[in-house]
């Protein structure tokens, strides 16, 4: 063991001395995630874009299929907050975890929609500078690399696109009502400097951590498909349940955290008009 590595679990076992480690689901000590609460992070996915207004198209047609592993309510968003915003980066691998065995769901559903003769480009949300900076790193992008081994162990060939930036002046969502997200998002999302956009034949899965209005995804997908692309869908960590929802006892999966019935996992929905393909008329979700 090298002295680097041994002064480094040093000053952790010293830290957790001064400051005990405890679960920010329902606060044991000395676990960083208890069993239960982890628990929660290990869906079973489902669908959600119907609790995100901002998802709605103005033509009428279906909004883009998101699904999410967690509603982002009790211990789940005790967790999220404690992994975005305080610090607890002894999260991350019980977070990713979590993500891209939800995602292998996603990919299931990608891979039978047809065949591609491009990778899937699993697309980020972008975080603001500010906020990488105070996370010392870029979690969604954690996220999306979690999507694309996914992807990779369902047989379905991808790559991570961080090709999304924030303009100046958007200023971090955390404690943002959902009138003041839909402002300061609005059409500040743009494409990163250099990048390679995705061009017309290649589809594209966004990611993001938490949906709340859907303004973000909705930025992205419209910058993203305004490129040719096509956007089959996005995939989230949680998701703040619609008005009127009803919870379990530990708001886990197995209580009804939807105000829809059919909010279950399902099928992709045939998008003929936009060109998305692959599902069966007859199976589409009423």
């Amino acid at each position: 063991m090298t002295g680097a590595r041994t002064t480094r679990l040093l000053l952790r076992d010293l830290g957790r001395l001064v400051v005990p480690v405890a679960c920010p689901g329902c606060g044991a000590l000395d676990e960083p995630l208890c069993g239960a609460c982890g628990a929660l992070l290990r869906g079973p996915v489902r669908r959600c874009e119907w609790s995100a207004p901002r998802l709605d198209r103005m033509d009428g047609s279906p909004p883009v299929p998101v699904w999410a592993i967690a509603p982002y309510v009790g211990p789940v968003r005790a967790i999220v907050v404690a992994w975005k915003e305080r610090g607890r980066a002894d999260l991350t691998p019980a977070v990713v975890a979590a993500f891209g065995a939800g995602a292998a769901h996603v990919a299931r559903v990608v891979r039978d929609t047809g065949d591609r003769s491009l990778p899937l480009l699993v697309v980020p949300a972008p975080s603001s500078a500010a906020a990488r900076r105070r996370r010392g790193d870029d979690l969604v992008v954690r996220l999306a690399r979690a999507a694309v081994a996914a992807c990779a162990e369902q047989g379905v060939p991808a790559r991570v696109a961080p090709v999304l930036a924030q303009r100046w002046g958007v200023r971090d969502q955390v404690g943002l009502g959902a009138r003041a997200r839909g402002r300061n998002v609005g059409d500040r999302v743009r494409w990163r400097t250099g990048a390679t956009r995705p061009g017309a034949g290649q589809w594209a899965l966004l990611v993001d951590d938490v949906l709340t209005t859907g303004a973000t995804l909705a930025a992205c997908e419209r910058l993203v498909t305004g490129s040719g692309a096509l956007v089959v869908g996005a995939m989230t960590l949680a998701v703040t349940p619609p008005p009127g929802a009803r919870r379990g006892d530990r708001d886990g999966p197995g209580g009804a955290w939807s105000a829809r019935p059919d909010w279950a996992e399902g099928p992709m929905e045939a998008r003929s008009e936009r060109g998305y393909g692959g599902a069966d008329e007859s199976a589409r979700t009423p």
